[in-house]
């Protein structure tokens, strides 16, 4: 008896210990004691933006069916994502998209009015302007650029006058703007001092010479060795090893290694943000050996595999470090494809510019209308769209929104937050909200809604007539329904007056206010701005 009833006794306390450990877990797990993914609204995302060069929205095969070349993993992105199908890039051309991506303000406010910079000169940032970088290692992220900057550092002496001194750090670079790493190159190959750079440091001197050369590949250039000794007319500055072809590989190997090394923090509490920005799909077409001959569309088709395969080597490195769904990853391209998109669409039947008008530099469409898309599987829903107007100045206000910054009178002028619609992309966008389009000769268009007017006749880019000079008679402007007519074929000028002058007055009133969003108005360089045919700015 003495032994039935000690067993009775232990059986019951056998189940009041599974009891009592069952609510436990419960507690626990109610209480996030012993979950293993902190809720999304409790944990900062770390930020991978990937920036290609040239691409236009064609160049992505989930957004194109019909492109002649595959791209698996920015397919995976549209599909795990969502697609922003009416995405620009803020100019046509590289150099000022990019200050726009950064600091969420359009570039036309500062001295660049019109064109691109070089590698060598004063940063376009101007000093103490927020970024995106600076924004988020103040809200406790590590911050790193790997990549092609082109917005002008300062290197000592000068190629022509006296030499350099590579010895020396070079100055105002992306460690001045917020990054705490960086590595890459100064600008497109084109434009020389062809080398990688390390945070303030010159990695191997450019004590050679090269220039483009045109007959490697056809319809591009190479800037391949053999390099010279002698600086003639034409010729760049380039390390003796430096290898066009391997700069994807290069870039996307030492981005790789940063989020394995970033990881450990990134998993306690100090996330990271990892601006990407690619050479391709750019001139020079230096496709890396393994990619050469398998696409169906030449060596621009395999150089966008080559692209594609660099972006699922970051996809990759974030899955096998366990990132995949706390991180951000927002694609994009600076603006939409070379002119030789017109090679690839009379030879290989593929359009890089899809439907729409004109490609790089030009106000239509093909010119910034580029890949628009982010994935964040804790926040955002799969194969989601959002069809409304938005620009790549937009990234800031997005991100302060979600690491719950305030973005003082002084930053991000034109940078509006995306944020509700990543959560619900049936949320409406700013009623009074207008993108502003900008060519490479420095002319304007403004988007609002449906409508798009352009302040010009012609494309303002590289085609020819650049602009054309109306008649008596004729329509000053051109003004596009952009929901019956996204090829912009027909002229609504005349149709539409009142809808002109809005559209007029209220791109006066962007330009004039140093602002397109809600706030004290802002300074801005007014000097030398004959684009400005409609307006007086004093």
């Amino acid at each position: 008896m003495k032994y039935k009833k000690e067993k009775t006794m232990s059986l019951k306390m056998k189940y009041v210990r599974v009891f009592s450990l069952l609510v436990g877990c419960v507690f626990l797990v109610n209480c996030g004691g012993v979950s293993q993914k902190t809720k999304p609204s409790q944990a900062k995302p770390n930020v991978v933006i990937i920036y290609t060069d040239d691409q236009g929205y064609g160049d992505v095969s989930a957004l194109n069916p019909d492109a002649k070349f595959k791209t698996p993993h920015m397919d995976k992105l549209v599909n795990e994502g969502l697609t922003f199908t009416d995405g620009h890039s803020s100019d046509a051309v590289c150099t000022p998209s990019r200050y726009s991506l950064l600091t969420g303000r359009y570039s036309w406010r500062t001295s660049l009015k019109e064109n691109v910079l070089h590698a060598d000169g004063p940063c376009l940032i101007e000093k103490d302007r927020m970024t995106i970088a600076s924004l988020l290692r103040d809200n406790g992220y590590n911050t790193a650029m790997i990549g092609k900057w082109h917005l002008q550092m300062e290197f000592v002496g000068d190629s022509k006058e006296g030499g350099r001194d590579w010895s020396q750090p070079f100055t105002d670079g992306p460690i001045e703007k917020g990054f705490d790493y960086f590595f890459g190159i100064a600008a497109s190959m084109n434009y020389g001092i062809l080398t990688y750079l390390e945070n303030d440091k010159v990695l191997d001197p450019p004590t050679m010479y090269t220039k483009k050369k045109m007959d490697v590949t056809p319809r591009t250039y190479r800037m391949t060795p053999p390099y010279d000794d002698e600086q003639r007319k034409g010729y760049v500055e380039v390390a003796a090893s430096f290898n066009d072809e391997l700069v994807l590989e290069t870039f996307a190997n030492k981005a790789v290694s940063y989020i394995n090394n970033a990881t450990e923090d990134a998993k306690n509490g100090k996330p990271f943000f990892l601006y990407l920005p690619l050479t391709s799909p750019h001139l020079p077409h230096c496709t890396h050996p393994d990619f050469q001959g398998r696409s169906n569309c030449g060596n621009y088709g395999d150089f966008m595999e080559e692209t594609d395969y660099r972006v699922g080597q970051i996809l990759d490195a974030l899955k096998a470090n366990g990132l995949d769904d706390n991180t951000l990853v927002i694609f994009s391209s600076d603006n939409g494809a070379e002119s030789n998109y017109e090679y690839q669409r009379d030879t290989y039947n593929h359009y890089s510019c899809m439907n729409f008008k004109g490609g790089k530099r030009d106000i239509y469409e093909g010119g910034h209308r580029v890949p628009f898309l982010m994935r964040w599987p804790n926040v955002i829903g799969a194969g989601g769209k959002v069809d409304a107007p938005v620009c790549q100045t937009d990234y800031l206000a997005t991100l302060a929104d979600i690491v719950g910054a305030t973005l003082p009178d002084s930053a991000g002028e034109d940078s509006y937050s995306l944020y509700p619609m990543m959560k619900n992309t049936k949320a409406n966008p700013d009623e009074d909200r207008a993108v502003i389009h900008h060519s490479f000769t420095g002319h304007f268009a403004i988007r609002e809604g449906k409508w798009k007017l352009n302040m010009l006749r012609g494309s303002g880019g590289s085609l020819k007539p650049v602009v054309v000079e109306p008649k008596p008679g004729e329509a000053l402007y051109e003004l596009y329904n952009m929901e019956n007519d996204p090829g912009e074929t027909t002229n609504l000028y005349f149709e539409q007056p009142e809808i002109v002058n809005r559209l007029k007055s209220k791109i006066t009133d962007i330009i004039k206010n140093g602002r397109s969003t809600k706030g004290i108005p802002q300074p801005y360089i007014k000097d030398n701005w004959e684009q400005l045919t409609w307006m007086r700015l004093n």
